[in-house]
């Protein structure tokens, strides 16, 4: 078990850091008093088996003189069957600062004097914590994303760089997507729901997928799209989005869109694209049809 205590000077990204311990899959607790955190890991060794692996933990000033058994609570952790991880979030006396007076905070260790002077006493006390931490970030010119993005890499197994991008299709009928950042309509298409043998398919289906890509239209949108989206992904990475929603729509969306979407999935995921797709309307829209259509009522 991987057991991180995440310290630092007040501004410098603990909060941030922590959810992002949490978003990876960490048993996460904050501002334990330093002296129950033994008690709080030999907790944790003795959970299930299916329990997270790894814990995270903040430990500060926040807590006063309290803080001080923090390192008999680290000689105490040497002891037990786990890899110790100490973090400290560093940052400059004028990021601090500035963070402070954007968020009008009072500073845990200023009492009543103001901010530099807090800043000024916290980093004498954190000193020892500092040289005995394993990671020193300095987070002066990080942002949430940019934090995220550097622990991910260092304490995530599973850290992937590439923005993730959903593809999801969906009839106009029945609305647009709300979280769709890009909507494409697919109805400059030659309609397959008005050629009977195709009707009922979809367009995951063979016969409904090549009559739609059959068209010149069709392989233009799909070549000009994904020329788009490879521009636009590392832009909206520079700019702390976590995720691109595509939105390919139809009048039903279980043909044209369905087909279009598929395709687009297809091509971007080859190019090595983090991918999803979602056929929202597909099998409701097929419903509508056979009800429609196909359905035999009797009395």
């Amino acid at each position: 078990m991987r057991f991180t205590i995440i310290t630092g000077l007040s501004g410098a990204g603990r909060s941030s850091a922590l959810k992002t311990f949490e978003d990876m899959g960490y048993f996460c607790a904050d501002n334990i008093p330093p002296a129950l955190i033994p008690a709080f890991a030999r907790l944790c060794l003795a959970r299930s088996a299916d329990a997270p692996k790894n814990v995270a933990v903040v430990a500060d000033m926040r807590m006063g003189d309290m803080f001080d058994t923090i390192y008999a609570a680290i000689d105490e952790l040497k002891k037990m069957d786990l890899e110790l991880d100490i973090l400290f979030l560093d940052a400059s006396d004028a990021a601090l600062v500035g963070r402070f007076n954007q968020t009008r905070r009072v500073h845990p260790v200023s009492g009543s004097g103001n901010v530099l002077s807090g800043i000024f006493v916290e980093r004498d006390k954190l000193q020892r914590i500092k040289d005995m931490a394993n990671t020193v970030l300095d987070t002066t010119t990080y942002n949430a994303r940019k934090l995220a993005d550097v622990l991910e890499q260092k304490y995530s197994q599973s850290f992937d760089s590439r923005l993730p991008v959903s593809v999801v299709t969906f009839g106009y009928k029945r609305g647009i997507p709300i979280d769709a950042d890009l909507v494409f309509d697919m109805r400059f298409l030659p309609n397959p729901f008005y050629i009977e043998r195709l009707r009922r398919s979809s367009g995951l289906e063979k016969d409904v997928s090549s009559y739609v890509l059959s068209f010149p239209e069709a392989e233009y949108f799909l070549k000009t799209t994904i020329d788009l989206v490879t521009y636009l992904l590392p832009r909206y990475l520079e700019q702390d989005k976590r995720q691109l929603t595509i939105g390919i729509g139809c009048t039903g969306g279980m043909h044209r869109s369905v087909a279009m979407g598929q395709e687009l999935y297809q091509r971007l995921e080859q190019l090595g694209h983090k991918v999803f797709i979602e056929h929202r309307d597909m099998n409701l829209e097929r419903e509508s049809i056979k009800k429609r259509f196909y359905s035999t009522n009797t009395k």
